[in-house]
């Protein structure tokens, strides 16, 4: 996993310097500035930029080119409470979610919405040019002929991914959280069919669906639950199989070619969810045996402890860190990967000005894309059973009897 995300960072460094140097070397050559002039331009096909948009989360549901509108819920301190259909923004049903209008002070810019900077711009219904963007990807809305600066949404990633706190916060019902919804009703379904077969055929070999899930969930109740929870096994078999099939099924969906495009366990703000309930979860189940190993330590001289309970302090809240962590690199390496493949085919082909570039990258590039699809099927599994036998581990040294622990 550490090879494939290695590749794929060394890729978009690769090819976001190119985009840079080309787009330095023509500011330099030409003195261009950014103008509304530049909406109707066509634009070199840049690899990074295209990966991360389609690993980004966005207002509206994709289904191949079909565009679908979602219900944005929006907040800024000067104006208060949002709420309405994405719709609004006047996007092409076919398309990349590029909206036409802007509505109460936001724009839609590649299916995310943004808000613009100058609180003096229009609030009503407003036809717009479109949105450029400059070197370092800020985005300025076009209407006439002026050019208005435009914030991002609220990250709460501290400024580690480029994100941050901007003037307004988006709680809209996005691309993710549908396939959130998509895939916790599927597996509901799916469970509550297999409750029934097994009530309704006691004693029998299973057969369908239930012949396909219960080894799987054989397997992790005997290889994780058991081996790390002991004799309380019971009462967190029910969180470790939450937690499991949610991530297992999420990432499978995630693979469906043209269906949504959704990277959820990709999105760092999920994995940190579920880092967090695995942090309450443990800490909350520790016992005294538990908290006297981070604080105490018996046994321990006085001033190793000094070295060791910082340590172990830092161990309790390093633990769900490394699990958001893994998650989200993993999946979102896999998804960038898959994209850059494919778009080798433009970036050989020159946007289709050179037709043998193309044509003699698709084989190539398409057996590429097929391996990685391959390899991401199996990742999707690994990352499920990585996510939930770590966190049975940890639960099962905050439960741990004394006895156990020194037998």
């Amino acid at each position: 996993m550490r090879f494939k995300t290695i590749i794929t960072f060394s890729i978009l460094i690769f090819f976001g310097s190119a985009s840079l140097n080309a787009g330095q070397e023509e500011n330099h050559g030409d003195n261009h500035e950014l103008s509304c002039e530049d909406i109707s331009h066509d634009h070199d096909f840049d690899a990074g930029t295209t990966a991360f948009h389609h690993i980004a989360d966005a207002n509206v549901y994709s289904i191949g080119p079909l565009q679908i509108p979602l219900p944005c819920i929006l907040y800024n301190k000067q104006d208060g409470l949002s709420m309405f259909l994405s719709s609004k923004f006047g996007f092409d049903n076919l398309g990349h979610g590029d909206g036409h209008y802007a509505y109460e002070g936001y724009v839609l810019d590649g299916g995310t919405v943004r808000m613009v900077a100058d609180p003096n711009f229009p609030k009503e219904k407003t036809e717009i040019k479109g949105i450029v963007h400059d070197i370092e990807n800020n985005a300025f809305v076009c209407m006439g002929d002026q050019m208005y600066p435009t914030y991002a949404k609220s990250t709460a990633d501290f400024g580690l991914f480029g994100g941050g706190i901007t003037p307004f916060f988006d709680f809209s019902i996005t691309k993710n959280v549908v396939s959130m919804f998509l895939v916790f009703m599927f597996m509901l379904f799916i469970f509550i069919k297999i409750a029934k077969a097994y009530r309704s055929r006691e004693g029998q070999a299973p057969i369908g669906l239930q012949g396909f899930i219960e080894p799987i969930f054989v397997f992790i109740q005997d290889e994780v639950c058991k081996p790390f929870l002991g004799s309380k096994y019971l009462r967190y078999q029910p969180f470790i199989m939450s937690l499991f099939f949610f991530i297992l099924g999420l990432n499978l969906f995630g693979q469906i070619p043209f269906f949504g495009g959704s990277n959820v366990t990709g999105n760092l703000a999920f994995t940190a969810v579920l880092a967090i309930l695995a942090f309450l979860v443990t800490n909350f189940s520790g016992n005294k045996h538990y908290w006297m190993h981070i604080i105490w330590m018996p046994g321990v001289p006085a001033w190793v402890k000094t070295i060791l309970t910082p340590v172990e302090v830092l161990g309790v809240f390093i633990k769900p860190l490394t699990l958001m962590l893994r998650l989200f690199a993993n999946i979102t390496a896999g998804h960038m990967v898959i994209i850059i493949f494919v778009s080798l085919i433009f970036i050989f082909g020159n946007n289709g000005t050179n037709l043998a570039g193309g044509l003699g990258t698709v084989i190539p590039s398409g057996l590429l894309t097929l391996f990685m699809m391959s390899i991401e099927l199996l990742v999707a599994f690994i990352q499920a059973f990585v996510f939930a036998i770590l966190t049975a581990s940890y639960i099962g040294a905050a439960v741990e009897d004394h006895h156990e622990a020194a037998h």
